[in-house]
């Protein structure tokens, strides 16, 4: 139990008897149930009651739903539970992790091109704070990979951009209000993610970075963290070629003993949980077999065993593994013993005895409040970047450029959500606002004279999220070659404007546009302090969050990477 005395866990003398009296009436069984942590979607509390007393996991997820309605599936899970659940949530942008009507604080990258260390904190703050009030103590947060590939389509606005020691300082507040709101968090996706161009959702993905440059980004980035004291690590389904034997460079850092034991326990001093990420991943799924990767990825120092293909078949690809002594008796008995130190960490024991793993509905209160909402508006205040403005087009006026012709670009549902914003705020604003239409096949040609006395002003809003299990993040246009009105050939004729609310990167398909803003996400807060800059009623703030030479290397096609 020594290990429970030191750092993360520093556990008293009451905790470290609570961890040891819970394993010792725990069956074989009971303790490879705590290895799990499964996705749950049914809100149902007979399910729920189900849930918990049948297959007796360590934890749960639930994705993002209305408050209410979460805060009251974790009061039945945590009732029905013997030992107290870890309730993880994907907080990265704010409480909207969480409850959908959270406040959306903001992307870490919008975050980090405030270039103001305090917004990390406020975002850990807001995300925590909210998330802890519909019973979540878990946050899946912060990122702390290193975006160094423009290319790569998961990483981007998730991280806090290129520069190793603003990625720290960033997530050392958000760590710091984290622990003031008693919700443990997990740094993701270690060995780290962002060299590679491709998704570890869709393939192990490989972190190609020699020791020596590991070291000095990704590595420096994890020992401050862990001598901070972060309390659990999320591993990522991603190679490290340059600590891995040659006959294993493509292995996963969640099935890789190197990696977990050797590099993050040894080498860094990591002493708290690691989870692995989510398992139905392609970068999990496709390295073996899965009843041997199951107890393997626990076996090579994971601690928890995060979602499932199917929960009932992976608990007896567990237990069979445990059973044939692929995963041994040490193995998981450690494992228990750090997922019960870090409950005991949070003191969830303590607040299951008083009733208070799950605040009462009172606590709804925090989602959005005045507070909160004013600390996201003026992060997007501080965050929204001004790339460029080479034709010296801003601020606009509607006695300037009356007639706009507004194009969105990108394929998501929030697509109509973000163009409506906009062309309200634009037509309040007194401008004639036309919205491009795709199926319009009419617009397929337009003489270059006609489109000049049709239009004084084009907006492109770019609303390229940032999503799982998509292999690019790049611009598609609607239209062909130098024709219709979507393609922008205009560029000499009418001026023309970019605003990006998604991928920050599409200078690299259109270097041709002059005027290129970057908002990092389409948060409310974030389209509304677009609107007043470029109206000129507010001055851009915002620092590219990114070597500031990566937009000229885009454009000339180089590949971006900050060794």
């Amino acid at each position: 139990m020594e290990r429970l005395e030191h750092k993360p866990f520093y556990l008293s003398e009451e905790q470290i008897t609570w961890v040891t009296n819970t394993i010792d009436k725990m069956s074989t069984e009971d303790k490879i149930r705590q290895l799990f942590c499964p996705i749950v979607f049914t809100k149902g509390e007979k399910e729920l009651q189900e849930l918990v007393e049948n297959k007796k996991p360590g934890g749960i997820l639930f994705r993002e739903g209305e408050g209410a309605e979460i805060r009251r599936a974790h009061e039945v899970l945590q009732s029905y539970s013997q030992i107290p659940l870890l309730t993880a949530s994907n907080l990265e942008r704010g409480g909207i992790g969480s409850a959908v009507e959270g406040t959306y604080y903001g992307s870490p990258m919008l975050v980090a091109a405030t270039n103001n260390n305090i917004h990390g904190y406020q975002l850990g703050k807001v995300a925590c704070s909210e998330g802890k009030a519909v019973g979540a103590n878990w946050a899946f947060a912060p990122i702390v990979d290193i975006d160094m590939n423009f290319r790569n389509p998961i990483t981007n606005v998730r991280t806090f951009g290129s520069d190793s020691n603003r990625i720290i300082e960033f997530a050392r507040g958000y760590n710091q209000a984290a622990k003031e709101e008693e919700v443990a968090t997990a740094i993701k996706h270690f060995p780290g993610d962002g060299v590679d161009e491709r998704d570890q959702h869709l393939l192990t993905s490989v972190n190609s970075l020699s020791k020596e440059a590991w070291d000095n980004t990704y590595g420096k980035i994890y020992k401050e963290l862990i001598d901070d004291g972060a309390l659990t690590v999320m591993a990522g389904h991603i190679a490290l070629p340059a600590y891995e034997a040659k006959e294993k460079k493509n292995t996963p850092a969640t099935l890789s003993k190197t990696l977990l034991q050797g590099l993050l326990r040894e080498q860094l001093g990591f002493n708290g949980l690691i989870v692995t990420d989510a398992t139905p991943m392609v970068g999990f799924t496709s390295a073996m077999a899965r009843h041997q990767a199951v107890p393997l990825s626990i076996e090579a120092g994971c601690d928890m065993f995060l979602f499932n293909k199917n929960y009932d078949e992976d608990y007896e690809y567990m237990l069979q593994g445990y059973q044939k002594g692929i995963l041994s008796e040490a193995r998981l008995e450690e494992a228990v013993l750090r997922i019960l130190g870090t409950k005991a960490a949070l003191n969830l024991h303590i607040k299951q005895q008083e009733k208070t793993l799950v605040p009462s509905e009172n606590a709804l209160s925090t989602l959005n409040n005045s507070q909160n909402a004013k600390w996201a508006k003026e992060c997007a205040d501080e965050g929204v970047t001004l790339v460029k403005d080479s034709q010296q087009l801003l601020p606009i006026s509607p006695k300037a450029t009356p007639k706009v012709l507004l194009q969105i670009l990108g394929d998501f549902t929030s697509n109509t959500q973000v163009e409506g914003f906009f062309k309200d705020a634009l037509e309040g604003e007194g401008f004639e606002v036309t919205c491009y239409e795709k199926e319009d096949f009419s617009s397929l040609v337009s003489e270059v004279e006609v489109f000049k006395a049709t239009y004084d002003l084009v907006i492109y809003i770019g609303n390229v999220e940032t999503a799982s299990n998509k292999t690019v993040s790049r611009l598609n246009w609607y239209t062909f070659f130098g024709q219709g009105n979507n393609i922008p050939w205009f560029v000499h004729e009418v001026p023309t404007m970019f605003i990006s609310v998604g991928n920050p990167y599409h200078l690299f398909d259109a270097p041709m546009i002059e005027t290129y803003i970057n908002g990092y996400c389409h948060s409310e807060y974030v389209m509304q302090a677009i609107i007043e800059k470029i109206m000129g009623r507010s001055e851009f703030k915002g620092v590219s969050p990114f070597n500031h030479e990566i937009i000229n290397d885009i454009i000339k096609e180089k590949h971006y990477a900050n060794d």
